[in-house]
């Protein structure tokens, strides 16, 4: 198991994040879906914030980015886009402790709800959030809207 340490994320991370954030799209068959950048994390930086676990040598292991939401059933909760550990760094400790610091942080926020998605064939996943206690949620369906259709909308 590798020593590693967590920290927030910063600015010169981004790199690292984006690289993580890639990888995952590629487990999860949509590498075509990510269009963020660099730029474009450093312009909108103030709308989330990140875990990152390094080992001694500083190489990313995985992260853990997430931002504040606010529900009306709810009120304030904490949302975890991606929590992403290295393929070759799992079954380490690593997600856990990503996840143990998603837990400070939402008890430090008073945050009523940790909400995230989790996608049905990820059973590696699924059973590794069910070892923790979640709820999982099988009524709700996800809906987007893309930035091309937000910028052509015409709703009839």
């Amino acid at each position: 198991m590798p020593e590693f340490i967590i920290t927030n994320a910063v600015e010169k991370d981004f790199p690292d994040i984006l690289q993580c954030i890639r990888e995952l799209a590629e487990f999860e068959h949509a590498p075509e879906k990510v269009i963020n950048s660099i730029e474009k994390m450093k312009k909108e930086q103030d709308f989330f914030k990140c875990f990152i676990a390094h080992d001694q040598e500083g190489n990313t292991l995985g992260i853990a980015l997430y931002f504040f939401a606010y529900y009306t059933w709810v009120g304030k909760s904490l949302y975890l886009d991606d929590i992403y550990v290295k393929e070759q760094y799992r079954n380490s400790g690593i997600g856990k402790a990503l996840l143990h610091k998603i837990f400070e942080t939402a008890k430090t926020e008073n945050c009523s709800r940790i909400r995230f998605q989790v996608l049905e064939w990820n059973l590696n996943a699924i059973e590794f959030y069910k070892k923790t206690g979640v709820t999982l949620d099988n009524e709700w369906i996800n809906c987007d809207y893309d930035k091309a259709f937000i910028n052509n909308v015409e709703i009839p």
